[in-house]
């Protein structure tokens, strides 16, 4: 199912893209769109993970350089039944976490800084259950996909408001105004319609994974806000981007990717009193990033 919709996304998002094409340079113009858009993602498909890791500055951490953050991702990736995946660190206040990659096999998940030093190390964990989610129900290629499609839709918009046409054929300046404004905005609304499936299931493998759903809930209560008021710079370049995160960062409710943390929450609690839970990945309670990164100084 989810091949199906990854196709069904990736084949609107080309259509868009090839529109643009047809608006800023007729049918040589949607042609070469498609050419574009074929090779944007075959290349994406291989080098998802670089493309986003690139983006976000993400350093690469191990079991010397981050011994407890590092040895966490491997318990819960064996309690997910996961290869391990490689782990990053972003230096960035914005609290957030992110994984990609277009399989488990070539998988990688992060956390910025500002994430580690607000949550505890249960929480921790789960955020990183529910990175390891997303990979274990192969949602990491089709979201880093859609965050470059995304981008470069974005992009031909504004390179066609000042180069589209010659002449005669020269597209009226408001149709280029309107898709310069409009098509990263109709990417993200074809890409929303499966999105918010995807983080609800992603909470509920954290659930699982992590045994403790009630971590997952506090983390979220915590770092919804504080990701909303804190820039996170990569988003800023290219607010596609958002969408790879545990929590919307810098974008309207209107456009945005994940349900609402309150109902995520809500979903959560609802799991943690269905029944018992597995055992809980061990951790202490410690709030400082120092416990997970030795790096840290103070």
């Amino acid at each position: 199912m989810n091949g199906m919709k990854t196709a069904m996304l990736l084949a609107a998002l080309t259509a868009l893209f090839m529109g643009l094409g047809y608006m800023f340079g007729g049918s040589s113009g949607a042609m070469i769109a498609l050419v574009a858009a074929a090779g944007m993602n075959l290349f994406t498909f291989w080098n998802a993970d670089k493309i986003v890791l690139r983006m976000h500055n993400a350093r690469e951490v191990d079991s010397r350089s981050a011994p407890q953050f590092y040895g966490m991702i491997a318990d819960l990736s064996q309690r997910a039944d996961l290869p391990m995946p490689r782990v990053y660190i972003v230096d960035s206040a914005n609290p957030n976490a992110f994984a990609t990659g277009r399989n488990p096999e070539n998988a990688a998940v992060a956390a910025t800084t500002g994430l580690l030093d607000m949550l505890n190390q249960d929480e921790v964990a789960a955020v990183m259950a529910h990175e390891l989610g997303h990979i274990r129900n192969r949602d990491t290629l089709i979201m880093t996909m859609v965050a470059t499609i995304a981008g470069a839709i974005s992009m031909i918009a504004n390179f066609g408001l000042f180069f589209g046409g010659r002449g005669n054929d020269r597209v009226s300046p408001f149709a280029a105004i309107a898709a310069m404004l409009m098509a990263p905005f109709a990417a993200m609304i074809v890409q929303m319609a499966i999105s918010r499936t995807r983080e609800y299931g992603a909470d509920r493998a954290s659930a699982e994974i992590s045994g403790d759903p009630r971590a997952l809930a506090s983390a979220l209560s915590k770092i919804a806000g504080p990701a909303r008021a804190i820039p996170s710079h990569a988003a800023q370049g290219n607010p596609a981007a958002a969408q790879l995160y545990i929590v919307p960062t810098g974008i309207s409710d209107l456009f945005s990717t994940h349900p609402a943390t309150e109902k995520r929450i809500a979903a959560l609690m609802a799991l943690e009193g269905s029944g018992p839970a597995p055992a809980r990945v061990a951790a202490t309670t410690r709030s400082s990033r120092s416990a997970l990164d030795p790096n840290r100084r103070g």
